[in-house]
């Protein structure tokens, strides 16, 4: 590991005018690339203290052994100059493109002499015209096949065209109607060519004006009495218009434009493209990309515009690109598409209308390539076991851990704190044991806290039922009444999160309402231990109150398992070592020593253990980490929907709600005609009848519902000591 004032230039040497830089090791081997307005003021970036550096920059800078630089005349030529070395080098710290498969074109070879209408991958020719990419080879197959009908060109290969000239008679395709037979002279080198170059202009977008004048031939034909030749424009005509249905008019006005979308995580990216031609999707594209540089999402837009436009010329780069964020020097960008494409070439970030729902359309895509990326190893058993077994020896456990469960926090600014649990078994995610808690047992807001309580409560719920199995307790042990700690005290709702459930506390998916162990209360708020009990050493008493909403030892049980019935190998919290620190005390607690615990941080990706200083750094392309940061992923955006839905139900209520006959209406005639809640409350009833609408007895619960609801204190900022006033617009 170098120094990076080791090789840091002389003050003064680092011109300060455009070019492009490159950083070496001590093998001289490029590691990374980059460009630059002003090299002097970029390259200082680089040799600041490290410890002010992003993780992944200083990485790189004291990776490297040397830096040196180009001058180049302008911010264009500094891109191309970058691309160009980025494509040679291949740095390791720059931005990879991992495009997953060899996207297939409709190809045609204009540079021969009897053009041909083919499927082509892999590197672009020069003299062929190129359309695409496609999903998929067989939908160009499809395509091709109906548009045959009425562009007769030639689609055999080299070896076939030259042995059917031999034999002076044609190949099926020209005893059908389907080629043109230009293999025996059927038709002339120039009108072959007048086919491909309509068919050209066909897929290229141009096809109104077209069936216009086809669908004008055919009614000439139909008035000359020329019935079979209108039967067959007619059939042309519909054969066109099929392989136009194909692909649906998404921009009007025959818009030529690609959209760009990204999808992002701490280490990867998903790039998806859409090529609209016409005003019609003609391609789609996309790949992964390994953000093992510093790059945020304009930074990740560059480097998408240059892999998909550095070798491409003319009709290949649209009039419109269209992205979800402008480049830090869009200006240079925008310039060197113009540069590629030979006319102007607008980039700009889509606001409204048709390409703004579009483009939320490729987000979505993005959103599902970066998925399914993640998550297609896990549907291989084969690269489960080996992600699991990679887990079990970074954390030193002694065998997989076949059963993970991960905690997550979630709030907004304080309010409507809740957590949640995912379980994963066998590496794949089983929903119907996901759980969510309201975390009650103590005001404000505190993740180390909040994650304590909820564990102890998810495993409060475990001893309860092997307490109800006879697992562990003894029939002859004595009950212990509920203190702090009982799962009877008001610590909130623990609610199922699987396809039963049906939301927020005091549903039909309440633990409540299904008669779970437990389930007379959630399980209490952090605290002292419980009581030991015999045949458990260091375990808590079952509180009376839990104990209550247990079936007896003769209850009828029907065999399946309660919920929190099944303990984890392993427990994940999202969170670094504070939060696992507290997961680690809720188990001690508890006396239950026989779970790991491990938090996986956001920031680097890094897995803290209990009482360790340094963090477990697993491979950036380890199973075993994609696995974690799934889980993690998973209990984080389910955390989060949670938390939304109760912000919302929240947002959405109003004292005014439980007057009886008061409708919607009269609701915010009440709201707009007094401003606030607040002076509705203070509203005499006669004032309150003044309003539209508004009769006494109607005034009357009004006044008696705000009464009810009156706040018994002011808020007070706890921070600054300013009394928070009122001013909620209905929503209390």
């Amino acid at each position: 590991m170098a120094d990076p004032s080791s090789y840091r230039p002389r003050p003064g040497e680092i011109p300060d005018s455009p070019g492009v830089y490159r950083f070496r090791d001590e093998h001289r081997r490029v590691i990374y690339v980059g460009k630059a307005k002003s090299l002097r003021q970029r390259l200082a970036n680089y040799f600041q203290d490290l410890a002010g550096m992003h993780p992944r920059t200083a990485t790189m800078v004291t990776s490297a052994a040397s830096v040196e630089w180009t001058v180049v005349a302008t911010e264009v030529e500094a891109l191309q100059l970058e691309y160009s070395w980025i494509k040679e080098y291949d740095p390791r710290f720059n931005v990879k493109y991992r495009d997953d498969k060899s996207y297939p074109y409709l190809a045609v070879t204009l540079n021969e002499e009897f053009p041909r209408v083919q499927v082509m991958r892999g590197a672009k020719r020069k003299g062929v015209r190129y359309f695409g990419p496609y999903g998929h080879a067989w939908a160009i197959r499809e395509t091709v096949d109906l548009m045959l009908r009425v562009f007769p060109v030639r689609t055999c290969s080299a070896g076939v065209f030259k042995n059917h000239r031999a034999k002076g008679r044609p190949c099926l395709l020209g005893y059908i109607g389907k080629c043109s037979a230009p293999c025996v002279g059927r038709v002339t080198p120039e009108e072959h060519r007048e086919l491909a170059e309509e068919f050209c202009d066909f897929m290229a977008g141009r096809t109104g004006a077209y069936i216009r004048r086809l669908e004008q031939r055919m009614a000439e034909a139909a008035e000359e009495l020329e019935y079979e030749r209108a039967a067959r424009l007619r059939d042309d005509i519909t054969a066109l218009r099929r392989a136009l249905e194909k692909s649906a008019v998404v921009l009007a006005d025959a818009t030529d434009a690609d959209l760009i979308a990204v999808a992002e995580d701490e280490l990867e990216a998903a790039v998806q493209i859409f090529h609209v031609r016409g005003g019609r999707v003609r391609g789609q594209r996309g790949w992964v990309t390994d953000k093992v540089e510093a790059v945020d999402l304009s930074g990740l837009v560059e480097h998408a515009l240059q892999q998909l436009y550095g070798e491409e010329s003319g009709d290949a780069v649209p009039k419109e690109v269209l992205v979800p964020a402008l480049p830090e020097d869009s200006g240079a960008v925008g310039e060197w598409l113009s540069g590629r494409r030979g006319a102007q070439v607008s980039l700009r970030v889509p606001r409204r209308g048709d390409k703004k729902a579009l483009m939320e359309t490729v987000q979505r895509n993005a959103q599902q390539a970066l998925a399914l990326h993640k998550t297609k190893r896990a549907s291989d058993l084969t690269t489960r076991s080996r992600a699991l077994e990679e887990i079990a020896e970074a954390l030193g456990l002694d065998s997989a851990p076949l059963r993970i469960e991960c905690f997550d926090i979630s709030h907004l600014q304080g309010e409507d704190v809740v957590a949640s649990m995912v379980v994963f078994e066998d590496g794949l995610p089983r929903k119907s044991e996901y759980r969510r808690f309201q975390i009650k047992g103590f005001p404000g807001q505190d993740d180390v806290r909040s994650m304590h309580e909820v564990v102890g409560r998810r495993f409060r719920r475990y001893l309860a039922e092997k307490d109800r199995t006879g697992e562990w307790i003894g029939a002859d042990s004595p009950d212990t009444p509920g203190g702090p700690d009982s799962a009877g005290c008001p610590g909130g709702t623990d609610s199922p999160g699987g396809p039963d459930s049906t939301g927020g506390p005091g549903s039909a998916g309440s633990a409540e309402s299904q008669g779970s162990p437990g389930s007379r209360g959630g399980a209490g708020a952090p605290g002292r231990p419980g009581t030991a009990e015999a045949g458990h050493p260091g375990a808590p008493g079952l509180p009376a109150d839990l104990e209550a909403g247990l079936p007896g030892p003769g209850a009828a049980d029907d065999g399946r398992p309660r919920r929190f019935a099944y303990p984890p190998q392993l427990v994940v919290v999202d969170g670094g070592a504070p939060q696992v620190a507290a997961a680690r005390r809720a188990l001690d607690e508890l006396g239950i020593d026989d779970v790991a615990v491990c938090g996986l941080a956001k920031r680097l990706e890094e897995v803290w253990l209990p009482g360790e200083s340094d963090p477990v750094v697993l491979p950036r392309a380890s199973e075993g980490l994609y696995l974690l940061q799934r889980v993690r992923d998973t209990a984080h955006d389910f955390a989060i929907r949670y938390q939304r839905s109760k912000r919302t139900h929240r947002i959405r209520t109003s004292p005014l709600d439980d007057v009886p006959g008061l409708g919607t209406v009269r609701k915010q005639a009440l709201i707009k005609h007094f401003g606030s809640v607040k002076r509705l409350r203070q509203a005499t009833i006669e004032q309150i009848c003044e309003v539209p609408g508004m009769g006494r007895k109607t005034a009357e619960s009004v006044a008696a519902a705000l009464a009810r609801a009156a706040p018994a204190a002011p808020a007070v900022n706890t921070a600054t000591g300013e009394i928070m006033e009122e001013n909620d617009g209905g929503s209390t």
